[in-house]
C-alpha cells in the first residue's frame, strides 16, 4: 500500500472548462497532463515526485476513460525509453522520476531520445532535491540537459505557473522536435493553490492509431550517418526553433525592468524565495510588485542571449540566483554579455554559497548584500532580517546568555544519527550480523540504496560502500578470490532488486561464479519510496502483476543456494541463516531473502483498523514489552544490539546501584526484537511481555481479579517475611 491515498482528491481531475481547481502541486501536474492531451505516462517513484506516481495510480480509471496508458516502470531508464513512442508518432508522452539519480540511470535512453529527436511532445518531469534534507548525492539535472541538449523548464512555484509549464513544455517539444525536462523542487511538488482548469482532452492521434498504422523514419534512429545529422540538426534547426518559441510565447518573465539600474536574475523555482527576501527588505510586496528589476528564468536551458542583453543593458550589475553547483548559468551569462560587449557586472556565487539549498535565509542575506552594494539608500532605516544581519563578534557572542546556553548544550548533548523506525523489521537483520561478528569476525559489507543504508551508522556500524540502486552485490564483485575462505556480504532491498539488481548484481554474480553472499530485504513493497507495489508484492493489485517471489527469480538466473527467512524478527533464525551462508562448503553465489513487512506502513494500515474496532466495542489485544527495573543490571547490551528508539535509559530505583537502567517507552509497537535480543545474546532476563486489552470480556475481568488476588497474597507474604527479618 502507498503511504498516502489520493482516491478522493483525484476527482479534481474531472473538473471542466473554467472551473476552479484547488489542491496540491502534484495533482495540478496530473491535471495539466490531462488538459494537454497526453497519450501515455510512465515513471519510477522517489522523492519528491513519489506522490505523482501515487496520484496516477489512484487516477487510473480516469486515465483509461481518456485513453491514457499508465506504466509503473521497472526503472528510470525504462521510463525514459517509453518516450520512444513519441519519436515517430504525434503522441504526447510524459515520464517522471527522482533526479539526479533518475537521470543518471536514464542517461543512455535520454541521450538516444535527444539525438534522434521526437515528433510528439515528450516531457520528463524530474523532482530536484538539494540540501541537507536530500537523501542523494548533490548534483543537478541541468548537467544532463546540457549534455544531451534537452530543454529544461524551472517554473515559478505556484500552480498556474506549473500548469502552464506542463502545457507549454509539450508545445516547446513539438516546435523544436526535442524532449523537454520539467524540474520541480520538493516545495513546488507540495505547494497548495488554485488555477482555472480546462477540459481534459482525449488524444487526437491514439496509441491504437499508431499500432495499426506503424511508421518508421530511419533518420530518427541513432545510427551513422543519421547520428551525424542529428548533431548538426540540434544546432542549425532545433536550438533556434526552441529560442524562437521561448521568446514568442514569453516563457521567461520580466518584472519592473526599468525600476533600478541593477537587477536580479533567478531560476523560476527560486522566485518565491527572492520575492520574499525583497519583501522583508521593504523592496516588494507579497503580490509580486517589486521595486527591483527581476528576470525570471522559467526556462533555464537554453538561455536566450537577446533577453539577457536587453535586461542587462544600462544596468551596473545583476545578481544571478542559481541553486546548486557547478555555476552553469553564471558562466554562460558572463559569456553572453562579454560577446555582446555589455559590461554589466555579474554577481552570483561570490555573494551566494557555491553549493547547497538556497533557503530563505541564504537568499535574503545575498539579496541584502547586493542591494547594499549598489543602492544602500534603499535599505536606510530598514531593520534587516536576522539572517541578513552581520555576524556578531566573538566577544558579543560570549556575553550573550542564550549563546552561552547553546554552546554548553552542544557540548553536552550527543548527536543522534538517523536510524530505522521503531519496530523496523530490518533492525533484527543487522542485530543478527553483529551477533555473528562475535563468532566469525568482521566481513566486508557492500550496501545499497534504501532504508537498510541506516545500518552504516551507530549502533550497527555495518557497511563500507554504496554504489547505486540495485548495485549492492555489484559493489563487491571485485572481492571474488579463492585465496581466502572469507565471504563478503551484500545488502539489497526488494525495490533495488527489481530496479536493477536482478541483472547487474545477481546475474553478474552468477556469470562470474561469485562465492559471496547477497541478502535481499523483502518488505513486500518499496518501503523507502512510499510503499508502492513491486513484482514480489504479496498484495493483489488490480492493474499490476504481483506475487512473483524473489527466490524464484534468483533461481531462474542460476543461483542454487537460496534461503528465505519469512520472519526477520526471529533473531535466532536470521543469525543461523547468515552463519550457514558464510560457513557452508558449497561454492557459488548465495542469496538470503529476508521477509517482513515495513512496520511504518503496517502501523499506518492497522492503527485506523484498531481504533475502529475499539470504538465499535470489539475486544482488541495489543502486545507491549517492558523492562523490570528490579532485574535490569544496567548493562545496556539490549540498546547496543538493537538501537530501537523505544529503548532508552532512566534512573536506577535501587539506591545502592548507580548505573541507569534500560526502559521501554510508549512508542513501542510490540515487535518483540528487544526480547529476542535478550534471548539470542544471552542477556539479562529483565524483559517482559504485556498484553493491553481494550473492551475486555467477562473472562478477561475474572482472570484479572484472580491474578490480582494471587499476586497480592504472594506480595503480602514477602512483606511479612521482610518484616520478620527486619525485626
Amino acid at each position: 500500500m502507498a503511504e498516502r491515498s489520493f482516491a478522493s482528491e483525484v476527482n479534481l481531475l474531472r473538473l471542466g472548462e473554467g472551473e476552479e481547481f484547488r489542491g496540491e502541486g502534484i495533482l495540478a501536474v496530473t491535471k495539466a497532463l490531462l488538459q494537454s492531451g497526453v497519450s501515455y505516462v510512465a515513471g519510477y517513484q522517489g522523492a519528491p515526485i513519489s506522490h505523482l506516481m501515487d496520484v496516477l495510480t489512484d487516477a487510473n480509471d480516469i486515465l483509461k476513460e481518456l485513453g491514457v496508458r499508465f506504466e509503473h516502470s521497472a526503472s528510470e531508464a525504462t521510463a525514459t525509453a517509453t518516450l520512444g513512442a513519441s519519436v515517430n508518432y504525434p503522441l504526447r508522452g510524459a515520464v517522471t522520476f527522482k533526479a539526479t539519480v533518475g537521470t543518471n540511470v536514464a542517461s543512455d535512453a535520454l541521450a538516444n531520445l535527444a539525438s534522434g529527436g521526437v515528433t510528439g511532445g515528450a516531457l520528463l518531469i524530474v523532482g530536484e532535491d538539494y540540501g541537507e534534507g536530500s537523501s542523494i548525492m548533490q548534483e543537478r539535472s541541468h548537467a544532463f540537459a546540457m549534455k544531451s541538449q534537452v530543454w529544461l523548464l524551472d517554473p515559478r512555484p505556484n500552480l498556474p505557473s506549473i500548469v502552464d509549464a506542463v502545457e507549454r513544455g509539450f508545445e516547446l517539444s513539438e516546435a523544436s522536435n526535442t524532449p523537454v525536462m520539467l524540474e520541480l523542487r520538493i516545495r513546488a511538488c507540495h505547494v497548495h493553490g488554485s488555477f482555472t482548469s480546462k477540459a481534459n482532452k482525449r488524444p487526437a492521434f491514439t496509441l491504437k492509431d499508431a499500432m495499426e498504422k506503424p511508421v518508421r523514419d530511419v533518420n530518427r534512429i541513432v545510427l551513422p550517418p543519421a547520428s551525424y545529422m542529428h548533431e548538426q540538426e540540434k544546432i542549425s534547426r532545433r536550438w533556434p526553433a526552441a529560442v524562437k518559441f521561448i521568446q514568442e510565447r514569453g516563457l521567461n518573465e520580466f518584472f519592473a525592468q526599468d525600476a533600478q539600474d541593477f537587477g536580479i536574475v533567478m531560476q523560476g523555482g527560486l522566485y518565491n524565495a527572492v520575492l520574499r527576501s525583497l519583501e522583508l527588505l521593504g523592496l516588494a510586496d507579497a503580490f509580486g510588485d517589486s521595486k527591483v528589476p527581476l528576470y525570471v528564468l522559467n526556462v533555464t536551458y537554453p538561455l536566450v542571449d537577446e533577453e539577457f542583453t536587453r535586461f542587462c543593458a544600462g544596468k551596473r550589475a545583476v545578481l544571478l540566483v542559481e541553486e546548486g553547483q557547478p555555476d552553469f548559468i553564471e558562466q554562460a551569462v558572463n559569456s553572453i554579455l562579454r560577446k555582446a560587449d555589455v559590461q554589466t557586472r555579474v554577481h552570483g556565487k561570490d555573494l551566494l554559497p557555491m553549493a547547497g539549498e538556497y533557503t530563505g535565509g541564504v537568499v535574503v542575506k545575498a539579496v541584502s548584500r547586493f542591494v547594499e552594494k549598489y543602492a544602500p539608500q534603499l535599505l536606510a532605516g530598514v531593520q534587516l532580517p536576522l539572517a541578513a544581519r552581520p555576524a556578531p563578534t566573538p566577544a558579543l557572542l560570549n556575553g550573550d546568555p542564550k549563546v552561552f546556553a547553546i554552546q554548553q548544550a552542544t557540548a553536552e548533548v550527543q548527536p543522534r544519527p538517523p536510524s530505522f523506525c521503531t519496530g523496523c523489521p530490518e533492525r533484527p537483520i543487522f542485530t543478527a550480523m553483529k551477533l555473528l561478528e562475535r563468532e566469525l569476525g568482521q566481513h566486508h559489507v557492500s550496501c545499497d540504496i534504501g532504508c537498510h543504508l541506516f545500518s552504516i551508522l551507530p549502533p550497527f556500524n555495518i557497511g563500507a560502500t554504496t554504489m547505486g540502486y540495485g548495485l549492492g552485490w555489484a559493489g563487491a564483485s571485485a572481492f571474488n578470490t579463492g585465496e581466502t575462505d572469507k565471504r563478503t556480504i551484500s545488502i539489497m532491498g526488494d525495490g533495488g532488486f527489481w530496479h536493477n539488481g536482478l541483472t547487474s548484481s545477481v546475474g553478474n554474480a552468477v556469470f562470474n561464479k561469485s562465492d559471496n553472499l547477497l541478502l535481499v530485504v523483502d518488505n513486500g513493497y518499496t518501503s523507502a519510496t512510499g510503499g508502492q507495489d513491486v513484482l514480489s508484492s504479496k498484495a493483489d493489485n488490480k492493474i499490476r502483476k504481483t506475487n512473483n517471489p524473489i527466490e524464484r527469480a534468483v533461481r531462474g538466473v542460476g543461483v542454487d543456494w537460496v534461503r528465505t527467512v519469512t520472519n526477520t524478527y526471529s533473531l535466532a533464525q536470521m543469525r543461523d541463516a547468515l552463519r550457514e551462508a558464510l560457513t557452508t562448503g558449497e561454492k557459488g553465489p548465495k542469496v538470503i531473502v529476508a521477509q517482513s513487512e515495513c512496520m511504518l506502513n503496517k502501523q499506518r494500515r492497522i492503527k485506523p483498523q484498531i481504533r475502529k474496532r475499539i470504538a465499535g466495542g470489539e475486544r482488541v489485544v495489543r502486545e507491549r514489552f517492558g523492562i523490570d527495573p528490579d532485574t535490569c543490571t544496567g548493562d545496556h547490551s539490549c540498546i547496543r544490539l538493537s538501537g530501537c528508539p523505544s529503548l532508552t535509559v532512566k534512573p536506577n530505583p535501587d539506591p545502592l546501584r548507580r548505573d541507569p537502567i534500560a526502559s521501554v517507552i510508549d512508542s513501542c509497537v510490540g515487535c518483540g526484537l528487544c526480547g529476542e535480543v535478550a534471548h539470542a545474546a544471552v542477556l539479562c532476563p529483565s524483559f517482559y511481555r504485556a498484553e493491553i486489552i481494550n473492551n475486555p470480556s467477562r473472562w478477561d475481568r475474572l482472570r484479572q481479579k484472580l491474578r490480582n488476588a494471587v499476586i497480592g497474597w504472594l506480595q503480602a507474604r514477602i512483606e511479612r517475611r521482610l518484616e520478620g527479618l527486619a525485626a
